[in-house]
């Protein structure tokens, strides 16, 4: 499979489940497609937050997860293999999911990147459990989520300690 495309047999390119759970085409880039859904998260983020802040990004979240599971679900259904690599709707919905812990200042997109392909690539429990245990498109979508609690929360902590030692260190 040189790019995603073959394993979908049936599914055409231009077909909305292929778009969506490609990330318009993320995932069938070579090496590390993961990787490239969670980088086109960042600036999509970025806009979401600065546009209207965490609930809006949180609402962002909620509607890509939603889409994302049906569209991972069809993707899933014609390929007849368990979370595709090639589908990334799941990195794009929870490295969106991270900013709505904190706000996307250019610190915060660099670590809960890096955070966040962690979680996803080791797979602590129980992101794990939720990653062998849970099949289709909400499987596929929900185990990443589960990964980004980790990177969010991490990362919230991260902010928090850095917050209260500026704020000792103030006059």
């Amino acid at each position: 499979m040189a790019n995603g495309t073959d394993k979908a047999a049936g599914l055409p390119k231009w077909h909305p489940a292929f778009l969506i759970a490609t990330g318009g085409g993320l995932g069938l880039l070579p090496r590390a497609p993961g990787t490239w859904g969670s980088l086109g998260a960042l600036p999509l983020a970025l806009g979401i937050y600065y546009a209207g802040g965490p609930l809006i990004v949180l609402a962002a979240v909620v509607v890509a997860f939603c889409v994302g599971c049906w569209a991972a679900n069809v993707y899933i259904s014609h390929t007849r293999a368990e979370d595709p690599p090639e589908v990334v709707i799941d990195e794009i919905a929870a490295q969106m999911a991270i900013f709505v812990f904190v706000p996307p200042t250019w610190y915060n997109l660099l670590l809960g990147f890096v955070l966040f392909r962690i979680a996803d690539i080791w797979k602590p429990w129980p992101v794990r459990v939720a990653d062998r245990s849970i099949g289709g498109g909400f499987g596929a979508m929900f185990d990443d989520l589960l990964a980004a609690t980790y990177a969010g929360g991490l990362l919230w902590l991260i902010n928090l300690v850095i917050s209260l030692k500026d704020m000792s260190m103030a006059p």
